[in-house]
């Protein structure tokens, strides 16, 4: 969990000093507030519409939950008999995701779908996924199962059953979407909060960036915390701060794992910092699958990415970041 601190945009000079103007909205299912400094707040809150209603726009496109969304309706056409033409927003994520997919050996899996409606219900239940359940659901997942058609921008679902999910890249590509919306509307700083995955262009006049706060790993004290000061980049947690349950005495994170359709194993966060939402959003839910063994090996396939991971073992808090991370 992120959010920005105050004091971003105090500045003075002989000047009309900027103005901070923020606006909170529900959004994809979770809060988002964008926060723009400008010389005066008409400007401002007609940027920041803008900037909404690309959010809500790129929600009819991306939701997993509205069935007539397009991506919900291009799940709807597995096993694909021809290819489906998508638009330039659907075919972008897409690509991308692909991309992550196989820079993390499967670790990220835009098709996982089926298992996070199933692990959706062991979160509700209390009980883990009858075998049988579990094993039908992993065959409906598999990034050989997504083709892409770069000629045509169409997109096949070779496997029975399957359900796209873009809940680990759908909300930074948005976040990414916004700020150019609100470079369209010539605002040169501002910020982009959609519940944790936050995005900032440049620094707010007479400082050096904006200042980010990472909450600390649930339990393990404010050391496992921290304050960023980030222009023109991306930071995004992924872990069980906020959504988690405990099975047989285990914590699990409703993240799942595509190798294994189980939850992540916590306590456990990654933060990963990159130069785009998009990247800083699937590579956090890519890195906390990993884990700090194999994770840090992704992370150094991304250029100008860095990660902190946090986790608890054998009753301590442990840490591990990879080159490039901001702090100590």
């Amino acid at each position: 969990m992120m959010a920005c601190l105050a004091g971003g945009c105090g500045f003075r000079t002989q000047e009309t000093p900027p103005l901070r103007v923020a606006e909170t909205r529900r959004c994809m299912g979770v809060s988002w507030t964008i926060t723009v400094c400008v010389t005066d707040r008409a400007t401002g809150l007609a940027a920041i519409a803008a900037a909404f209603s690309e959010v809500v726009r790129l929600e009819r496109i991306l939701s997993d939950y509205d069935p007539t969304s397009e991506l919900s309706r291009l799940s709807a056409t597995s096993p694909s008999t021809t290819p489906v033409a998508v638009s330039d927003d659907l075919w972008a994520v897409l690509v991308r995701a692909a991309t992550i997919a196989d820079d993390t050996d499967g670790a990220f899996d835009v098709t996982v779908g089926p298992l996070t409606t199933l692990w959706r219900q062991s979160r509700r239940s209390g009980h883990l996924p009858r075998p049988d359940k579990l094993a039908a659901a992993r065959a409906a997942v598999g990034t050989d199962a997504i083709v892409l058609d770069a000629a045509s921008r169409s997109v096949s679902l070779s496997r029975p059953a399957m359900r796209l999910d873009p809940g680990g890249i759908g909300m930074g590509y948005a976040a990414d979407r916004v700020l150019a919306v609100l470079a369209g509307q010539g605002i040169a700083s501002a910020m982009v909060d959609a519940s944790g995955d936050v995005a900032v262009s440049a620094a707010p006049p007479g400082t050096a960036g904006w200042r980010i706060a990472v909450a600390p790993l649930p339990g393990a004290g404010a050391a496992t915390g921290g304050t960023l000061l980030l222009k023109h980049a991306a930071v995004t947690t992924s872990g069980d701060a906020n959504q988690a349950v405990e099975i047989d005495g285990r914590r699990y994170s409703h993240v799942v794992d595509p190798r294994t359709g189980m939850g992540v194993a916590g306590p456990a966060a990654v933060t990963v910092i990159a130069p785009d939402c998009t990247t800083a959003d699937a590579l956090a839910t890519a890195a906390n699958v990993l884990g700090p063994e194999a994770g840090p090996a992704a992370i150094a396939r991304f250029p100008g990415c860095s990660a902190r991971f946090t986790w608890r073992e054998d009753d301590a808090t442990r840490s591990l970041t990879t080159p490039g991370w901001p702090i100590p």
